[in-house]
């Protein structure tokens, strides 16, 4: 065989093998060997096969926002709504063909709009014939059920093999991209060459042993130990340290030291960065609701939420207590219907509250039920828990800082959005620095301090929402909506999801439902 083309098959061969992960030499063996006219074709046992595969990410955000997504029958989520594992992997490899299949374990489902959307994917399968392969699913929709559907392409040509345990071979983050029937699966609302997320494949070769042991042990081990040891330490230590630290500092802070600002006190300023919840932002800007969001009364935009300004209120770091209030104001509007929005939620006067370890984020509250279009005021309603860090509350140069607080909705916080989050969902992390100074210096804005949130524009302190979902064509803050926004239309989306847009207004109505995000 010429030395060129024995190259370009060796490199085809493990290319292959790349698909599955195949943890064997096999490839580079089988390029070697030419196999003779109408053999017949030798395969090779696969197992303990694991598909790490997340489908598309943006996709996960929007539907951890607007309903559930499960797992089952052996498939598992990381955390954070992170990718899928599909595992208990077996198939085959053909040492002639130099071709993959493998099946797994587990099924996802995703479900969303009171179940209008509602997508399971099961019996996941990798195929691989070359430098290319295929991901293969059987599909359940409210329309029907499609067994084996190729759903997406797989591109082997850049992967290479690593080693995992217990032997296995891994091949990491092959690229994927849908095909035209898995675009079709989504109504549209992906086009076909979409591109999804890597996929991470790692398999075993079943090699069985090629002999039986030929003998038993031949003796046991001929002595014991002879000798327990044959004395005890022969002394104890002689003596305690020989003398306490001779000095004790010897000077005392200077007088400028000593002049930093307090410890405790009434608040001067401070700031509150808190985004309410990215996937809620993202819903009420995006294709579905078609809204904005309005920040008034000092309140900012930023990149990562909204700052509250102006804070009032007291710090006591013997009582380990803090009570921090802060202007300004946002306001949600989504789904127009004529001049007015159906979904108008307000929330200003925030308050920070620390006592007994515990922390609460409480504020005023207007809300509009979606169905009876009544606006419902809350006064100090706790809105969240805020998970504190450990050790104690102190004032640094004279500021008292909680960074990125863990945030649950409270049983009252369902109120304010109508119940669309159950008690315990998960809230965007607050941020809070206050100054018992008024030459202490407070952290400057995070996110860069934009004033612009999803993808929209800003007059007068009012963030209006664009085309896309969550700001630069994201959903949840992370990629499009399959990448709605390059190009897909909002009705294409509520298509998908058997939504109804009434004509011109772009208004959603979901048949006796009330919408969850």
């Amino acid at each position: 065989m010429p030395a060129n083309r024995r190259s370009r098959t060796l490199a085809a061969a493990v290319a292959t093998a790349a698909a599955l992960g195949a943890t064997f030499a096999l490839p580079a063996l089988a390029a070697d060997r030419a196999t003779p006219a109408g053999a017949p074709a030798a395969t090779m046992e696969l197992t303990d096969g694991t598909l790490d595969w997340g489908f598309k990410e943006s996709f996960r955000r929007y539907i951890g926002g607007a309903g559930t997504i499960t797992v089952k029958d052996g498939a598992t989520q990381a955390a954070g709504n992170g990718v899928f594992t599909f595992g208990n992997g077996k198939g085959t490899y053909d040492t002639t063909t130099h071709g993959t299949s493998t099946a797994f374990d587990g099924s996802v489902n995703f479900n969303a709009h009171g179940g209008v959307l509602d997508i399971t994917l099961s019996d996941v399968k990798v195929t691989t014939s070359g430098t290319t392969g295929a991901v293969t699913v059987d599909l359940k929709t409210p329309q029907g059920t499609q067994d084996d559907v190729a759903f997406a392409e797989l591109d082997l040509s850049s992967v290479r093999p690593g080693q995992g345990g217990g032997g296995a071979m891994v091949f990491k983050d092959i690229p994927s991209k849908l095909t035209k029937a898995g675009s079709s699966a989504f109504n549209g609302m992906y086009a076909e060459g979409e591109v999804l997320d890597p996929a991470t494949l790692s398999v075993k070769a079943v090699t069985p042993p090629t002999e039986e042991p030929t003998k038993e042990p031949t003796q046991e081990p001929t002595k014991e130990p002879t000798k327990e040891p044959t004395k005890e330490p022969t002394k104890e230590p002689t003596k305690e340290p020989t003398a306490a630290p001779t000095e004790k500092p010897t000077a005392k802070p200077s007088a400028t030291a000593t002049a930093v600002a307090p410890v405790e006190g009434e608040l001067v300023d401070g700031t509150l960065d808190w985004g309410v919840k990215e996937s809620f932002r993202s819903y009420v800007t995006g294709p579905v609701a078609g809204g904005k969001v309005e920040t008034a009364d000092g309140a900012t935009a930023s990149g990562s939420g909204y700052r509250f300004p102006d804070a009032e209120g007291s710090f006591d770091a013997d009582e380990q207590t803090l009570d921090a209030e802060f202007g300004g104001k946002v306001r949600f509007l989504g789904h127009k219907e004529g001049s007015a929005y159906t979904l108008d939620l307000s929330l200003s006067g925030l308050e920070v509250k620390v006592k007994d370890g515990a922390g609460t984020l409480v504020a005023d509250v207007s809300s509009k039920d979606r169905e009876t279009k009544k606006v419902t005021t809350y006064s100090d309603l706790a809105v969240a828990d805020l998970k504190l860090p450990a050790g104690e509350l102190a004032a640094k140069g004279g500021v008292v800082t909680l960074d990125a607080v863990p945030a649950t909705l409270t049983a009252d916080g369902t109120k304010a959005f109508g119940g669309m989050y159950a008690e315990g969902t998960q809230l965007d992390a607050v941020t809070v620095s206050v100054a018992l100074d008024e030459d202490a210096e407070l952290p400057g804005a995070t996110g860069g301090g934009s004033s612009t949130t999803g993808g929209g524009s800003s007059t007068g302190g009012s963030t209006t929402g664009g085309g896309t979902v969550g700001g630069g064509g994201t959903v949840g803050g992370s990629g499009a909506l399959a990448s709605t926004g390059a190009g897909l239309p909002a009705g294409a989306l509520i298509a998908a999801s058997g939504l109804v847009v009434a004509a011109g207004a772009g208004t959603v109505v979901l048949a006796r439902r009330r919408r969850t995000v």
